[in-house]
């Protein structure tokens, strides 16, 4: 285990490097995809938490302005998980340097591999890659796209049940090859970076465990065995300050098997464990 990340960052924010992205991009043909999901008090809360909502507390017939209150879980729409959200002497989310939510990445599409509550892995990705001639680059931003955004509440295919319970995800062999690979920041356009069977869901809907046991004809426990695959993707990788995006959507299916300059840039809530953010990706056309 290693918490050196927390002064890797420290040291960003006192000395900031110079990037040269001019042969990732071909400035002169910029395109600017939103990889981001719309955020309303529509949008259905994970198992557990509760809902998002807003009000007006000033309205222009009343008071001559408009402004509005807001209250809700960080863990709905698309949002940065920070460290506190699972390592108790981390940093807050606002304290970590902007250069961490800027870098190269890649998009790997592997909606043609998995479906419900399939498992992926390290192998699969690092297939995709390849076959679209993408290097997986050390330090690199890792988007994972799986198409299950497509049922995301927002769109015409929208199924609630099948984007929060069925989504497909990885097992510790995906977390420890994420932590070789000291990628920068994941992404996934689902509602967890880990299967949902590694998460609450697991307790609280066991028709989906048993749906799983159908599925793969054996038992959950010697598939994803807890302790050591629960919640893993947020327990391993943030030990090494490898945190991620969840609720990635919008243009995701644009950039699909390409290089781009990504940014996810959480708002700068200190004190805050995660925080609600904008991700997009800056491609060349």
């Amino acid at each position: 285990m290693s918490l050196g990340w927390i002064d890797e960052w420290r040291k960003i924010a006192t000395n900031k490097p110079k990037y040269d992205w001019s042969k990732l991009i071909d400035w002169s043909a910029v395109k600017i995809y939103d990889l981001s999901q719309p955020l309303s008090n529509l949008t259905p809360p994970f198992p557990t938490y509760p809902p998002f909502e807003f009000k007006w507390i000033k309205t222009i017939t009343e008071n001559h302005v408009q402004a509005q209150y807001i209250m809700g879980p960080l863990h709905i729409g698309t949002h940065m998980d920070g460290p506190l959200h699972f390592i108790p002497n981390g940093p807050d989310i606002g304290s970590i340097p902007i250069d961490h939510w800027v870098g190269e990445g890649v998009i790997i599409d592997i909606s043609d591999e998995v479906g419900d509550l399939d498992i992926y892995t390290s192998e699969m990705i690092i297939k995709k890659a390849k076959e679209h001639n993408l290097e997986l680059k050390k330090g690199d931003i890792l988007i994972i796209h799986t198409g299950y955004h497509k049922y995301a509440w927002y769109q015409p295919t929208a199924d609630t049940e099948r984007y929060m319970l069925r989504h497909p995800g990885p097992t510790i062999e995906f977390a420890k090859w994420v932590i070789n690979m000291q990628f920068k920041w994941l992404g996934i356009d689902a509602t967890s970076q880990d299967h949902p069977l590694n998460t609450v869901i697991r307790r609280v809907r066991p028709d989906i465990v048993e749906e799983f046991e159908r599925k793969h004809g054996k038992k959950i426990d010697e598939l994803m065995p807890w302790p050591e695959n629960y919640q893993v993707m947020h327990t391993l990788p943030f030990r090494y300050g490898i945190v991620h995006a969840e609720n990635l959507g919008g243009e995701i299916s644009q950039v699909i098997n390409k290089r781009c300059l990504i940014v996810g840039a959480p708002f700068k809530f200190l004190g805050g464990e995660s925080a609600y953010a904008r991700v997009f990706a800056i491609c060349s056309e």
